[in-house]
């Protein structure tokens, strides 16, 4: 075989390697879609957001509060488990959440918040960022919480 025959062979393989890739990218890509986890029915009116969202096998949950009079621990309690419903709504867990979230009224119910927090995602928590916002939490929340997770 001729060097440029060689060359010629190898660029026709190349070439339809290449196209029988990008046509298995733009298939897997068209599968994936956006689909919103909700409790009940759709509603009659486009919502300002949704609570949970899946793109392929990621899931992003929107951030949670608590409103009702009660101390760190308490809203962060509930927080928790409200995240822990919307996971578990959409087919995810707590042990599958990769990125946290946390916004805190006061970062002096830091250590607060924690001592709640600790162990809630399992043996190998995810990543997490914690923050206080500054003019507060809308609702009049101690503690927001949102989370992306895998399903």
């Amino acid at each position: 075989m001729t060097r440029n025959r060689f060359y010629q062979t190898a660029a026709g393989i190349l070439a339809a390697s290449l196209a029988s890739a990008s046509t298995a990218l733009a298939q897997a890509s068209a599968a994936v879609t956006k689909t919103v986890h909700r409790k009940g029915p759709k509603p009659a009116k486009t919502p300002l957001f949704n609570g949970a969202v899946s793109y392929g096998n990621l899931l992003f949950i929107a951030g949670k509060g608590a409103h009702f009079e009660g101390d760190i621990k308490a809203h962060t309690e509930h927080v928790l488990r409200e995240v822990e419903n919307e996971l578990r709504n959409a087919g995810s867990s707590m042990d599958k959440v990769l990125k946290c979230n946390v916004y805190l009224n006061d970062l002096k119910d830091y250590a607060a918040m924690n001592s709640v927090f600790q162990g809630r995602f399992g043996e190998n928590p995810p990543v997490r960022t914690t923050i206080a916002a500054a003019g507060g939490i809308p609702g009049n929340s101690l503690v927001e919480i949102d989370v992306i997770a895998y399903i």
